[in-house]
């Protein structure tokens, strides 16, 4: 059985539009469901996104400029953006997006990219597994981050090189989905690496 997948196409050209949705009602593990964002009547195109829901905006990239989050603003954080790619797209602004469809794509490409595009919100519910994957030295500078410590101290009460430190740090952050030290303070108390009454003058 097909997984059901709601597509929201913001395109201003009806034939691209129309080879788009002829495209994605091939794709091999999904059932689309299109919504037109645009078409010969309906202009604002960002005013029609705020109020319906998709799973992937599939975005004519021209229309946004490079941030196409902050054009549309009510988008929920889970949501995917998708460039539609012409061909000679700026680098920079497809990297704003989640994924990329060219307009050369076969429907087999076309379903491997919306395939990565979902399955990683598979990949972000793995966080976890991953997280027990910390090594002891990992466990114990997530404590002195969250106790306040910098990269130097850090470094000096463990005996390693700050370069280490800053690996360590990096790796922590890519295994845990967590980029900042309050983020690390919420995972620390609830895996019981601290006590609050450990770092509560920190907070």
């Amino acid at each position: 059985m097909l997984t059901s997948v709601k597509i929201a196409i913001a395109e201003p050209s009806a034939i691209v539009r129309a080879g788009l949705e002829a495209q994605l009602r091939k794709l091999q593990h999904y059932k689309a469901q299109i919504i037109y964002l645009m078409d010969e009547q309906r202009r604002e195109w960002q005013d029609v996104a705020a109020v319906i829901s998709a799973d992937i905006y599939l975005i004519n990239p021209l229309l946004t400029g490079a941030n196409p989050r902050a054009q549309l603003p009510d988008l929920a954080f889970e949501t995917k953006l998708m460039a539609i790619d012409y061909g000679g797209c700026d680098p920079l602004i497809l990297r704003e997006y989640d994924g990329v469809i060219r307009l050369t794509d076969s429907p087999a490409q076309i379903s491997e990219a919306i395939d990565i595009l979902l399955q990683n919100e598979q990949a972000a519910a793995s966080a976890n597994l991953e997280a027990q994957m910390l090594t002891p030295r990992e466990r114990e500078i997530i404590i002195c981050v969250v106790k306040g410590m910098t990269n130097k101290e850090i470094a000096g009460q463990l005996y390693l090189s700050t370069h280490t430190v800053i690996t360590h740090r990096r790796n922590i952050s890519k295994k845990l989905q967590i980029h900042s030290p309050s983020g690390l303070t919420i995972y620390a108390i609830m895996n019981k690496l601290v006590e609050l009454e450990d770092i509560k003058d920190e907070l």
